[in-house]
């Protein structure tokens, strides 16, 4: 990841998946790389090809805000990516050096943790029927109450949900929807962080990632960008067999964009037999369970001091 020229990343990757005939392009001769060249983004987005050029290279970096929407209406961009976009061109880069802080697994240097508001963990442990944790914008977990950690031992404070999800077996064989849920997740992750694409938190995890997952190095490098959204999950569990959860994610308001996702059956439904089921199965062996785990509880004491 190149944090130096974030904004011909962007183009570049996008301009890929944009098929010639889609751009009503025609013929054009035999084709080097994927998608629409160079000056036949400039000529639809009506800017010259050298201006375009300097775009990408990053030689240019305050293009006008009409120059903006007429790419993103070239490269087919819908409302969230053509803000991200807006973003990319807006940065400073001051806003690429700020330190973040975060938890989770990690080789770097360390950061000051972050915290969960204390009525956030009061609420965890007031859903014992939900599964329900605190996660970051990079996905480190937070937060969890005793049921969503028998959902998934990743659900854990310390872990990594991306991470997990594209790197551990177990929690693959979970996901029925795995080539949704990782799609979608990608995206996510490049909406939370904008434009701030050098914080060492994301640095380190896109580095781990790029190595060690070719999905994750394919679909980072397509540049989606979608907010997180609710959805349903389709899970295998090997305990309860399959059922299906929804997932909600709630922003706590006053967190440097801390979510609070809250797995939901349909009352009565056969899926929440199953939920019932797992937490019987598991409560007796978690119920004790500190939810932010010891590290997090004593920053949360010590802010309230």
């Amino acid at each position: 990841m190149n944090g130096t020229n974030v904004l011909g990343e962007f183009l570049r990757a996008r301009r890929a998946l944009v098929r010639p005939q889609d751009a009503g392009i025609r013929g054009g001769g035999l084709r080097r790389v994927p998608g629409l060249r160079r000056e036949e983004v400039a000529m639809l987005s009506g800017i010259s090809a050298d201006y375009y050029l300097r775009l990408e290279q990053g030689r240019d970096r305050n293009p006008s805000l009409q120059v903006l929407e007429a790419l993103a209406d070239v490269l087919n961009l819908d409302a969230n990516a053509t803000e991200h976009l807006i973003g990319l061109a807006q940065a400073r880069p001051s806003q690429a050096h700020r330190a973040a802080p975060a938890t989770g697994r990690g080789r770097g240097a360390a950061r000051r943790p972050e915290t969960v508001p204390p009525d956030i963990l009061q609420l965890l442990e007031a859903w014992p029927n939900n599964p329900a944790h605190v996660e970051n914008k990079f996905t480190d977990v937070l937060a969890s109450n005793a049921l969503a950690r028998a959902l998934s031992p990743n659900h854990a404070p310390g872990s990594n949900i991306m991470r997990a999800v594209l790197l551990d077996e177990s929690e693959r064989e979970l996901r029925r929807d795995w080539d949704e849920l990782t799609e979608a997740g990608v995206a996510a992750l490049r909406a939370n962080v904008g434009p701030d694409v050098d914080d060492p938190r994301l640095v380190e995890l896109v580095g781990e990632l790029s190595v060690r997952s070719e999905r994750f190095r394919y679909l980072w490098g397509r540049h989606d960008v979608r907010p997180k959204q609710s959805r349903l999950l389709r899970l295998r569990h090997p305990k309860v067999g399959d059922f299906e959860l929804h997932a909600s994610k709630l922003g706590i308001v006053g967190s440097d964009g801390l979510i609070l996702k809250v797995f939901q059956a349909a009352p009565g439904s056969r899926d929440a037999e199953l939920l019932a089921i797992l937490g019987s199965l598991t409560a007796s062996g978690d119920a004790d369970r500190d939810p932010a785990g010891p590290e997090s509880r004593r920053a949360v004491e010590e802010q309230e001091q």
